[in-house]
């Protein structure tokens, strides 16, 4: 009963702590117009966030703080931090040139709110049911992050108005981290030890390394989708007529289909073994980069449904990679071995994020996303070798 608890409330902190992730990039069009800046300009209150998330999660990698400090407390401090910065642009900024600064803040303190999130969930959970806890937490992650669009989508109101709203949500779920979560038994007794090493001696193991290498393709891909997936809906024909506003149907598409492709995942990961579930989920979403061109001049129900299953399957694998480190990595040091795997991903995803838009530029956005396919297909081949390497 206690471990259900636990891990309800693990997942309720990463709703309401990333819910800033993507709270200035669902104002983008309103700051657009409002600082007179250019899409390659905005391009950074995203990026600034991914490039902040990576900067966190090294030094956290370096000086092992998810294993050396209490990791609920490390994960309320790190929620209220991202919050407090987010209330602040809110509050005071006016242009790129202070927004920047706060969204790199935002990023850094984000390395200790998902990454710890994960080991506390692990630490909850047996070996037999991690896949399906860690597809809890990363469905947490889809619905935080896909937060804002909603928040603004539901209504008019002012771009400061959402990110106050993000904030005060990541304040509450700092609240909870604080005051419910705790360690759970799974979690490795000498997680102290320091060994900043472990970062980068873990790519000397194969099961580490081809592990890390299908969350790699599996990131090129994922947040570069996320960033852009309003402007194509908006640049297609189709996603101009859908009934719904673009902001519900970017949240139904990675808040909803997402969340549920990640329960989905965590399911298949414990009931069919951790490689089959990632390699058939990267299969799918690779599939949808090459046939979002079709999908582009398709009508605006052919489009809604092709973006509920991206949406569902691009995320679907993301706590099989999470399971598969968590079990393959020194049990000391899972926390520094899932922070700099996240680190390293999450750095891939500011160039994919960038290269979208230039390639746009050049063919225009109905092929667009065809630079994300070689992401998932690299990713299902480490991740069918990691299988058969298990299957021997």
């Amino acid at each position: 009963m206690r471990s259900g608890v636990q891990r309800g409330a693990i997942a309720v902190v990463q709703v309401f702590g990333l819910a800033v992730w993507f709270s200035v990039s669902a104002v983008v069009p309103t700051l657009r117009q409002e600082w007179g800046i250019s899409a390659a300009a905005a391009v950074w209150l995203t990026g600034s966030v991914q490039l902040g998330f990576v900067a966190g999660a090294v030094g956290s990698s370096l000086l092992n703080l998810a294993d050396r400090i209490r990791p609920h407390l490390l994960l309320a401090v790190s929620a209220a931090l991202a919050a407090g910065w987010t209330l602040l642009l809110a509050g005071l900024v006016d242009g790129m040139a202070t927004a920047i600064p706060l969204r790199f803040l935002t990023g850094m303190c984000l390395a200790g709110v998902y990454p710890v999130g994960m080991k506390l969930m692990a630490s909850w959970a047996p070996s037999r049911g991690r896949g399906l806890a860690m597809g809890l937490l990363i469905a947490a992650l889809t619905i935080g992050s896909a937060l804002p669009h909603l928040i603004g989508g539901l209504g008019s109101l002012p771009w400061r108005a959402v990110l106050v709203a993000a904030a005060c949500t990541g304040l509450l779920g700092a609240l909870v981290a604080a005051t419910v979560v705790r360690p759970g038994p799974h979690l490795a007794a000498s997680a102290a030890v320091h060994n900043p090493r472990y970062a980068l001696t873990m790519f000397t193991e194969r099961g580490p390394r081809l592990a890390n290498l299908g969350y790699f393709g599996h990131m090129w891909e994922l947040y570069a989708l996320w960033t852009w997936i309003p402007t194509f809906l908006l640049a297609s024909e189709a996603g101009r007529n859908l009934p719904a506003s673009t902001g519900i149907t970017v949240f139904v598409t990675i808040g909803i289909a997402g969340a549920v492709g990640c329960l989905l995942g965590g399911w298949g990961a414990d009931r069919y073994g951790r490689s089959p579930a990632a390699v058939a989920a990267l299969v799918i979403s690779g599939a949808c980069c090459v046939l979002s061109p079709l999908a582009f001049d398709a009508g605006p129900g052919v489009l809604v449904v092709f973006c509920v299953v991206w949406g569902a399957a691009v995320i679907a694998d993301s706590g099989v990679f999470s399971t598969s480190l968590s079990e393959a990595a020194d049990p000391r040091f899972v926390g520094t071995a899932l922070t700099a795997q996240t680190a390293i991903g999450f750095a891939l995803t500011v160039v994919s994020i960038q290269l979208v838009p230039l390639l746009a530029a050049a063919v225009g956005w109905r092929f667009a996303f065809l630079l994300l396919a070689p992401g998932p297909f690299v990713g299902a081949i480490a991740m069918g070798r990691l299988g058969a390497r298990l299957a021997r």
